[in-house]
């Protein structure tokens, strides 16, 4: 269990990575875009995007 468990973490490392790496312009962007936004749109999206991880893990498992 503890390994699946680092195994998603260092997963997310290496997918929360990939935009700074290919391209540091827009992931700039994308982080002063956001600071624009209100809170509860971010946690919204947020949200969405646990509900969708839960969803596809629960597909694929």
């Amino acid at each position: 269990m503890l390994v699946e468990i680092f195994t998603a973490i260092c997963l997310v490392l290496v997918l929360e990575g990939i935009l700074p790496f290919l391209s540091p312009n827009l992931y700039k962007a994308s982080v002063r875009s956001m600071l624009d936004l209100p809170d509860r749109q971010l946690r919204i999206a947020g949200l969405s995007s646990m509900i969708v991880g839960v969803l596809v893990l629960a597909i694929v498992r």
